[in-house]
């Protein structure tokens, strides 16, 4: 029996009103890459950022909603905005939207066919994984920036991961609330509950991790040598370690619950957690050289964050079981030689992905000429170019 070969979904079109530097703009896709190419100011990445609210959260600039209204001078918030996108999959195409409907509004709504659903319903018509300038420094900054953004390429191939993640934020700050109140002693049993479920919580994650980052040192090492560094990936964290090791979700709640109890009150007179998933951290080796990634050149850096994201995106790219990805690469190509841009026009068109790209300099994007679609970002508005 022939295997059924996985579903495409790409962009068909994309509108935008009152969003950014946007009173309106209307792009009409044709499934290929796409660059964007305009001086800086002009409002590339306004665009990029419009693609990744096609998913749960806050996008690729983690903004609040008042940000992203367009807003005049003299203004005092953000207007309301709307985003809007038809898919296409299979020769079919679904209508999707986003958007507040006032000013200030707490939440946006997200429609697909015209119904109000709840935002994670966005990763069954999309999935997304995205590079931007703020990631530059992944290797020298926090963990905690580390973990977002391997988070983000854990929940773009298990979805449910976000969902996870936000009920152990929300328990945490719960069971933080009651272990610095001064008022009295906390309630014990409230304290059971909340760790309880930061517990359950924390170990789905761990376990969400652990998978992913197998499932991507698989894919790294079987695409072999690329002109990006190949690299050696490890997850720092207790918990996590556990997970890859092989023990039971139900254990590894059980250990977690019994030792954020013992951590009350090292956690109290701390003012923060010291235990969970939420202190793990990412790290990553340039394998040719056996260097941690942040003793690398900002050049190795670069690539192998990017090689990271491109292994994601091949992995997603062939299950039949989730849509196929969307690649956001905010200026990539102004950090990788020419050797380098090729490399990627050729991975990216190897994937057969729908990749949205920006840069200032239309001579980075030479080597998509031909085999993509090409687009001039003006304050004055947008342009097709011909690149064939």
């Amino acid at each position: 029996m022939t295997a059924t070969a996985p579903s495409r979904q790409t962009l068909a079109r994309l509108t935008l009103t009152d969003f950014r530097s946007y009173a309106r703009a209307d792009l009409v896709l044709d499934g290929r890459p796409v660059f964007l190419v305009g001086p800086n100011g002009a409002g590339k990445t306004n665009l990029l950022e419009a693609v990744s609210l096609f998913t749960p959260g806050r996008g690729l600039r983690g903004s609040s909603l008042a940000e992203v209204g367009r807003r005049l001078p003299g203004e005092p918030t953000g207007r309301a905005w709307t985003v809007g996108a038809v898919i296409s999959a299979d020769g079919e195409e679904t209508r999707v939207g986003t958007g507040v409907a006032e000013a200030g509004a707490a939440r946006r709504t997200v429609r697909i066919e015209g119904e109000t659903v709840p935002p994670g319903r966005l990763a069954d018509h999309l999935r997304q994984v995205w590079l931007t300038p703020a990631q530059d420094r992944l290797f020298l900054e926090g963990a905690s920036d580390r973990r977002r953004f391997f988070d983000r390429l854990v929940f773009a191939a298990v979805p449910r991961h976000a969902a996870h993640a936000q009920a152990y934020e929300k328990s945490n700050r719960e069971r933080m609330r009651l272990l610095t109140d001064e008022s009295g002693p906390p309630d014990a049993a409230w304290l059971d509950a909340l760790e309880a479920r930061l517990a359950e919580a924390g170990a789905l994650m761990a376990e969400a991790r652990a998978l992913t980052l197998a499932a991507l040192q698989t894919e790294i090492d079987e695409r072999g040598e690329r002109p990006f560094p190949q690299a050696k990936l490890s997850l720092t964290g207790e918990w996590e370690q556990m997970a890859a090791a092989g023990a039971e979700i139900a254990d590894i709640e059980a250990k977690l619950a019994a030792a954020l109890a013992a951590a009350r009150p090292r956690d109290a007179a701390a003012g923060r957690a010291l235990t969970g998933p939420h202190r793990g951290d990412l790290a990553v080796v340039h394998a040719e050289k056996d260097r941690p990634a942040a003793e690398c050149s900002t050049g190795e850096q670069k690539a192998l964050i990017l090689n990271l994201v491109l292994a994601q995106a091949a992995r997603l790219a062939r299950a039949e079981s989730s849509p196929s990805p969307i690649l956001l690469l905010d200026e990539v190509a102004a950090h990788l030689d020419a050797r380098r841009r090729a490399a990627l026009a050729d991975e990216i068109a190897a994937l057969g992905l729908q990749a949205f790209l920006t840069g200032t300099d239309e001579s980075l994007f030479d080597p998509f000429k031909g085999r993509a679609l090409g687009i001039a970002v003006e304050p004055s508005g947008l342009t097709v170019l011909d690149t064939e």
